[in-house]
């Protein structure tokens, strides 16, 4: 009876530890990526210096990104227990409480702002910038229709910003375009699989979906994928760096039409980060064009 009293007792603090890493989200840091776009293009990917500290900003953007998934989980914690797959989050499903998350998060917040600052004091506020501008979306955007998903594409553009400010270089105009357009998409295609998981009761998990349509989604998505693709191609027709980045447009026409195919046959894009990870063409896809990428910037 000792024995069996112990073991659930460590399958009670097991259990509890792998609830507060879940809590963390580290499956969606893959996000965080976006801040080597700046060094990749400015061609210091091989300095050793910069790629050091790249990767510091990245590790900011990831404690900080946490602190936001964990202030969402207190926030949406009773609309997620009637979402078929976020049902499962540590805080809706009572692994921890909002009470410990509110700790959690009072612990992890300063330790990355400090340390974002302590990199440079431009990306301290760019962190501080995507903080703020996550505790609007989940408080009063996200109940703004367009507004919710433009919200979330600053955030991957304020990643890309961060990443060359730390480092201070430019970042071509072409590649914010691009980044926003991209997330866009990502976004819209994310508002699309909870209209179809949810169906009847999407209104009931978040408020805001009443407000969309599958056809006025399709819409927003067709003039997104569209210009996404257009401004990408324009984007290596005129790039400076190298005339062959045209060779990279055929990975982007993929990724982006496979990616539609998760999203309409699979049903699939309620996370971005989970559809990459789960989709091999996808995730071979990327990786082919980040290596022709390097290959043609830094050897032409």
């Amino acid at each position: 009876m000792k024995h069996a009293a112990n073991d659930k007792i460590g399958l009670g603090i097991f259990g509890k530890m792998w609830g507060y890493i879940r809590l963390a989200r580290p499956r969606q840091w893959i996000k965080n990526l976006f801040v080597f776009s700046a060094l990749i293009f400015a061609k210091l990917i091989f300095e050793p210096v910069y790629l050091k500290t790249v990767f510091l900003a990245t590790i900011s953007f990831c404690l900080i990104s946490s602190c936001v998934y964990i202030l969402n989980d207190i926030f949406d914690a009773d609309k997620d227990r009637v979402h078929p797959q976020k049902r499962t989050r540590p805080v809706a499903a009572g692994i921890v409480s909002k009470t410990e998350a509110w700790v959690l998060l009072i612990i992890l917040l300063p330790v990355a702002l400090i340390f974002g600052f302590y990199l440079n004091r431009g990306f301290g506020l760019i962190l501080l910038l995507y903080f703020t501008n996550n505790v609007l979306y989940s408080t009063i955007v996200k109940h703004m229709v367009i507004l919710d998903v433009m919200s979330i594409a600053l955030g991957f553009l304020l990643r890309v910003i961060g990443g060359g400010v730390v480092i201070d270089v430019y970042i071509s105009q072409w590649i914010l375009l691009c980044t926003l357009l991209l997330s866009l998409f990502l976004g819209f295609s994310k508002r699309r699989n909870e209209l179809v998981i949810l169906e009847e009761g999407a209104d009931s998990h978040r408020k805001i979906l009443k407000e969309y349509s599958l056809e006025f989604i399709d819409n927003m998505l067709s003039i997104v994928t569209a210009s996404t693709v257009m401004a990408y191609s324009l984007y290596t027709f005129s790039s400076k760096n190298s005339y062959y980045m045209i060779l990279t447009i055929p990975f982007v026409l993929y990724g982006v039409f496979r990616y539609q195919y998760i999203v309409y046959q699979k049903k699939e894009g309620g996370s971005p980060e989970d559809a990459v990870l789960s989709d091999i063409p996808l995730m071979l896809c990327i990786l082919l064009w980040v290596v022709v990428s390097i290959a043609i910037l830094y050897l032409g």
